[in-house]
């Protein structure tokens, strides 16, 4: 049904995911077995989201999610851990401004639910109590990302 014609003709717009991938993950506990002892403080956890998108052709993407998180003790680190979680993605009938967003919005959200488990089953995997990571909010991700990109070409274009 994704591919049925509209009324005028064109292809109804459609986003298929052809495959996700692991491509890269990492579980990092260098401070084993004393990091596993129980504390009395959680450990401050800082974590970093990252999207790119790819063109494979002119409707597939490899659409690449980056996870990171670190777990830590005071200066003490007790757990990293990477992923990189992709997807392959068919975009077809949809207006060229409207490709942006769903590459860097709508893909990543598409992609997440199956990162999340991945580093919340690494994470219990090593040790410590699973690392549920909250929802991400793609959309301003993607804006903050456009607001910098577009200060960027604002400075590059200031003469000196």
């Amino acid at each position: 049904m994704a591919n049925e014609n509209s009324g005028n003709g064109a292809a109804s717009p459609s986003l298929t995911i052809l495959a996700q991938y692991t491509k890269d993950l990492s579980f990092e506990n260098p401070g084993a077995p004393r990091s596993l002892q129980a504390r009395e403080n959680a450990p401050d956890i800082n974590i970093n989201v990252n999207v790119n998108a790819n063109p494979l052709s002119d409707s597939d993407f490899d659409v690449v999610l980056t996870l990171s998180a670190e777990a830590k003790d005071g200066d003490r680190v007790l757990f990293h851990t990477e992923l990189v979680y992709g997807g392959v993605f068919r975009v077809t009938g949809f207006p060229q401004e409207h490709m942006l967003p769903l590459l860097f919005i709508e893909c990543p959200r598409l992609l997440f639910p199956f990162a999340r488990q991945i580093i919340a089953d690494i994470t219990r995997n090593g040790g410590f109590p699973p690392l549920m990571i909250d929802p991400i909010d793609f959309a301003q991700m993607f804006t903050q990302r456009m607001a910098e990109e577009q200060t960027r070409a604002q400075v590059s274009s200031v003469p000196n």
